[in-house]
């Protein structure tokens, strides 16, 4: 069956393409095991077909957004969540894109809620739908007779066309079926409203699973800045709403429903992020001429756990504006980064009178903070009727809670102090007339034992101003 598939995707990307394909990347679930990945090796080789990689589907989902096109005016640091649901199963990764660097938090798998679970909420919604209009009665899931098998498979035939017309407009959808059951045919309709109550067990539990997947690992949902969905299923905007509501987001969350790219076959489009992530592989692949690193490719080699940073690195500056920390922080290394890393950071330092300048390096905590605050009581005027003193005494006081980002400091690992040659006096009426400026280049390094080494540079001067091995 395998092959058989394979090869009708393959003849049908030839026709499209109109030349010969012989070499390809293929998704793969995580949960797949070694002997499954050979088996499906051995039937795309069977079709004459070379798997150039095969890649895991949080890996294709990732390596097309985090491409140019999809992440240009998102930041290179960010957390990301990618709700992968499928035909018998849901799948939900946590992963920390660090720019360009990947690491995965933490991921699961939940069985038996997916898009059939949907289409059969909806295939019984119609059933009984038409029963009430027709007065015939109509069994399924499980259908118990041979008339009503044949409906439930055109219902469910139906419903694609009428999924698909939910996701793309909040108006009603349709859902015609000819000869549905004694040659009576069907015409049912239902709105995005309707829709979302039929089957809002299935968002039930895929948000369950987003909740305890966060939990696992002490996440914050406030702490992930993004949320990427995989399979058609998951191009429901109500399945977007019921997680960011339900799942605790901020409400302005990135999501390809808020950047308005979720339909049309664009980049954001649930139903092609795995082929484009594919593609976008393959195109890496195909440039590479080393037969050691593409051996890394092709190769199903065992998972390697990959170390992480646990806190945030960077520099804090106490001749800045004073805030919580005691100066002006400038984070380098963010938490969750893989480990061996490098990073660079330009920025503008005020300097002292004698032109010198000191940079502390410092390991901080990064966390959400919650706080409960009272709502304003209303006020009322004499003439309101009901709404005497002693009533307003006795309401109970509302409160909201208020989440925010705070950062502590943890570890205090060194310091730097130089004195700057290229100082810059600005001039003019602006608020920095009068102060002295250069700019500088903070680089760090962590190694793979962990050793820190940090770099100070201004820029435009010959070498390094001065050096830190941690």
């Amino acid at each position: 069956m395998t092959v058989l598939f394979l090869g009708s995707l393959i003849a049908s990307a030839q026709s499209y393409l109109g030349k010969p394909v012989k070499h390809a990347v293929i998704t793969v679930p995580s949960w797949f095991t070694s002997s499954q990945r050979s088996a499906l090796r051995k039937a795309a080789t069977e079709t004459g077909i070379n798997v150039s990689q095969l890649l895991d589907e949080a890996g294709a989902a990732v390596a097309i957004t985090s491409a140019p096109s999809w992440a240009s005016t998102l930041p290179p640091d960010r957390t990301q969540l990618i709700v992968d649901v499928g035909a018998s199963s849901t799948s939900v990764s946590l992963l920390s894109l660090r720019s360009g660097l990947v690491h995965t938090l933490a991921s699961n798998t939940t069985p038996s809620v997916g898009g059939d679970l949907i289409d059969t909420l909806l295939v019984k919604y119609f059933a009984s739908e038409f029963t009430k209009k027709t007065k015939i009665p109509l069994t399924v899931c499980p259908a118990t007779q041979a008339q009503d098998q044949r409906a439930e498979a055109k219902l469910r035939l139906a419903l694609e066309h009428t999924k698909r017309t939910i996701s793309a407009s909040p108006g009603v959808a349709s859902c015609p079926v000819e000869s549905l059951k004694d040659g009576v045919d069907f015409n049912g309709s239902i709105n995005r409203m309707r829709f979302d109550l039929v089957v809002r067990s299935v968002y039930s539990s895929i948000t369950s699973s987003i909740v305890s997947l966060l939990e696992s690992v002490k996440v914050d949902p406030h702490e992930v800045d993004e949320i990427v969905y995989v399979g058609g299923s998951a191009s429901l905007p109500g399945l977007d709403e019921h997680i960011i509501v339900s799942g605790g987001f901020y409400d302005d969350i990135e999501t390809p429903f808020t950047r308005g790219i979720i339909t049309g076959g664009g980049v954001g489009d649930p139903t092609t992020i795995l082929a484009r992530g594919c593609a976008s592989q393959a195109h890496l692949i195909s440039e590479i001429s080393d037969p050691e690193l593409l051996a890394t490719f092709t190769s199903d080699q065992e998972r390697v756990e990959i170390r992480a940073t646990t806190k945030t690195l960077g520099v804090l500056l106490p001749n800045g504006s004073n805030n919580e920390l005691g100066g002006t922080w400038i984070p380098i290394v963010q938490k969750e980064t893989p480990i061996p890393n490098r990073r660079t950071v330009r920025f503008d330092i005020e300097l002292s009178s004698s032109n010198e300048l000191l940079v502390e390096i410092w390991e901080v905590n990064q966390s959400i903070r919650t706080e409960k605050v009272e709502l304003p009581k209303p006020v009322y005027s004499d003439n309101d009727e009901g709404t005497g003193a002693d009533t307003s005494e006795e309401d109970e006081e509302d409160e909201v809670e208020v989440k925010s980002k705070q950062i502590e400091k943890s570890a205090f690992l060194g310091s730097i102090s130089l004195t700057a040659k290229l100082g810059m006096i600005h001039k003019g009426k602006s608020e920095m007339a009068g102060r002295t400026t250069t700019t500088v280049d903070v680089t760090f390094i962590v190694g793979i034992d962990v050793g820190l080494s940090v770099t100070v540079s201004e820029v435009g001067g010959e070498g390094a101003m001065g050096s830190l091995e941690i």
